[in-house]
């Protein structure tokens, strides 16, 4: 692997000199493209290139897929001779993503089945525990045979790791049907090469009575069946609004508030809100809600179902400040009493990366990219000294977030967003070049999706890995000599930013060199927002200017994490321990009135686990390692803060 001098890529220096900013970008094209670059020949590589993957491991039978229940066959499947170029846990590959949605739709039953495939998610079936530990034993990075357990006679090592899969959600427009797919992607690296675009079907099913995450392109379309709607460009006339162009409409989900809204329909509710000027694209429509609309979609058939004007409110008057470009406008001044401040790492930044493997302050770490999720962390692991590569975690993520609101009041009654099941996170990621989302030396990852009708999009600089200071970890200074030692944090950020509507989500994954991992929510963008009479106020909302208030509501992340504390593959010796802090009873044991201590209780089951935060008692959570050789050994969980 070059090294991380050579790859690193300077984003971001905030400039105080015009020589600075020449330095660094005369430069920056050419490392970024560095950095997309296979492994190099660097002296940082595991394995020198010039040796051939053959010579490291003695071939046997290829592994099969201990979660299968039948071993597919290899008729007609070329065997590799050549090293996976491709980790079990990477993200799918355009190339693979292209061939899973080619092979699905070739499996259509007839042209019309074929035509009317629209494409939700396509996504990596994640392998077996086991199969992870074998590449990571003799394949990929960390090479670490000990993963795997002993046998007599030495490791039984494949020939190849089993083929990846790919997951496809797929919605029938027809038919209005929602199928899953399970596709084996044995051919792509032939197919890519020129050769035929298919795979092999492993499986397809129906899932009756659910409805599959709406698309980008089915929101475009939505809104433009709804402005050209001849009762709503009336009721539009009538609130002063003739130019379409300057209408909003935000499809939401319609949600399932009665038998009315059963899955069997693809249905969606719009919001409304209106912009002032057509010339100003970047002009704040949300701070113009239009209410008393009522508006029903049928997302399948595209067409307006219900309609009905049911109440006049004024538009909120043009806020003078509506604009949120950078700089001077319409009486807005940006501060000017900051001065620059650079982030620069003359040595280049502290971490390796060899394609989707991290390593970083005696962390290393896989990442990989969901359209649901987003950034998901994969083999988290802390070397710890002569104890070698210690697990903590196989897998982390958010996998959902709701965002509920309290206003009774139509339409924001229905306003209860899942926003990572009903629009997807990954899917809604932003591109990080075009602005300074992280700053210093940044290594960006691409994502990869399909789009609504099956054809690829890539996200460039989706993801951003970057290191940052972080204050001070330790400090102690000695009072009777008045030495003082002080030791600086450094952490290191993966993060990835989207947008759902009208809110914008940063989620970040901080690793720091205490053993911390810190997982970060940041929420920002513009509130969703609701019309008010002259005069009238809301109980369930907050007045934020005149004719215009903000409805309660809360946000609720839902964070997957598949501990594994010092475990290795297969094993399950960990355990989920509830520490609360008590107050001990006056008594022999307490006879000064001051004594307390943390109790202690082992969750046994999901349902007992359920359990909210409780500041009061300081509770939080430690995953306990139970194996016999690392007893003792835990993971604190806990939450550091609430809005």
């Amino acid at each position: 692997m070059a090294s991380t001098q050579e790859k690193a890529t300077p984003r971001c220096i905030l400039k105080a000199k015009d020589d600075i900013n020449k330095k660094t970008s005369s430069s920056s094209s050419e490392a970024l493209q560095n950095w997309s670059l296979a492994v190099g020949s660097g002296s940082e590589d595991p394995i020198p290139k010039t040796v051939s993957m053959a010579t490291l491991i003695r071939p046997v039978e290829p592994i099969s897929d201990p979660l299968a229940t039948k071993a597919p066959s290899t008729k007609g499947i070329s065997i590799m001779t050549r090293a996976q170029t491709s980790h079990p846990l990477d993200p799918l590959s355009a190339a693979e993503i292209s061939v899973a949605v080619a092979t699905v739709r070739a499996a259509g039953a007839t042209p019309e089945v074929r035509d009317s495939m629209r494409f939700i998610e396509v996504v990596l079936v994640e392998p077996h525990k086991h199969v992870v530990a074998l590449a990571d034993a003799y394949f990929f990075p960390p090479f670490q045979p000990s993963l795997l357990p002993r046998t007599k006679g030495g490791p039984v090592i494949p020939s190849k790791l089993p083929p990846r899969q790919a997951r496809l959600v797929v919605y029938n427009k027809r038919s209005n049907e929602t199928s899953i797919w399970t596709v084996e992607l044995s051919q792509v690296h032939a197919a890519t090469r020129g050769g035929h675009h298919r795979g092999k079907v492993i499986s397809s099913k129906v899932v009756p009575d659910v409805q599959p995450p709406m698309d980008a392109m089915e929101y475009a379309e939505c809104e433009a069946v709804v402005k050209d709607f001849p009762p709503f460009r009336e009721a539009m006339k009538k609130r002063g609004i003739e130019d379409m162009d300057l209408v909003m409409v935000d499809p939401w989900c319609v949600g399932y508030h009665s038998n009315a809204d059963a899955p069997s329909k693809r249905l969606a509710k719009p919001l409304i809100f209106c912009r002032t000027e057509s010339d100003c694209p970047i002009e704040n429509g949300y701070a113009r809600p239009v209410e008393g609309i009522h508006v029903l979609v049928d997302m399948q058939n595209m067409v307006v179902i219900e309609f009905e004007d049911r109440k006049l409110v004024p538009l909120p008057p043009a806020d003078p400040l509506r604009n949120y470009t950078a700089g001077e406008t319409r009486g807005g001044v940006d501060r000017s009493d900051v001065k620059p401040l650079q982030i620069i790492q003359p040595e280049g930044p502290s971490f390796r990366v060899n394609g989707h493997f991290i390593e970083w302050q005696k962390w290393n770490f896989r990442i990989g990219f969901t359209p649901r999720e987003g950034l998901v962390i994969y083999s988290v692991a802390y070397v710890d000294g002569n104890r070698g590569r210690r697990p903590v975690a196989h897998r982390l993520s958010f996998v959902e977030m709701v965002v509920p609101y309290g206003d009774p009041n139509d339409p924001h009654y229905r306003k209860n967003a899942f926003d990572a099941g009903e629009d997807g996170l990954g899917k809604n990621a932003h591109s990080l070049k075009k602005g300074c989302d992280c700053l210093g030396y940044i290594k960006y990852f691409n994502a990869h999706f399909t789009n609504f009708t099956g054809g690829v999009e890539t996200i460039e600089n989706c993801v951003c890995l970057h290191e940052e200071d972080h204050g001070i970890l330790w400090k102690h200074q000695d009072w009777r000599t008045g030495l003082a030692e002080v030791r600086r944090s450094r952490r290191l950020t993966v993060s990835f930013i989207c947008t759902v509507a009208n809110y914008e989500y940063g989620f970040f994954w901080h690793f720091y060199q205490d053993g911390k991992i810190e997982a970060e929510v940041k929420l920002t963008g513009i509130l969703s927002l609701g019309a008010l009479q002259p005069g009238e106020t809301r109980k369930y909302g907050t007045t934020i200017a005149p004719g215009l208030y903000a409805p309660v509501h809360q946000h609720f992340f839902v964070a997957r994490m598949d501990m594994a504390v010092d475990c290795r593959p297969g094993e399950a010796f960990n355990q989920v321990v509830e520490v609360n802090l008590k107050v001990e009873e006056p008594g022999k044991n307490n006879v000064h009135n001051n004594a307390f201590y943390a109790e202690e209780e082992l969750l046994r089951s999901e349902l007992q686990a359920m359990r909210d935060c409780n500041p009061f008692t300081a509770r939080h959570w430690i995953d306990w390692a139970t194996n016999w050789f690392q007893a003792g050994t835990w993971i604190k969980l806990f939450a550091s803060g609430w809005l």
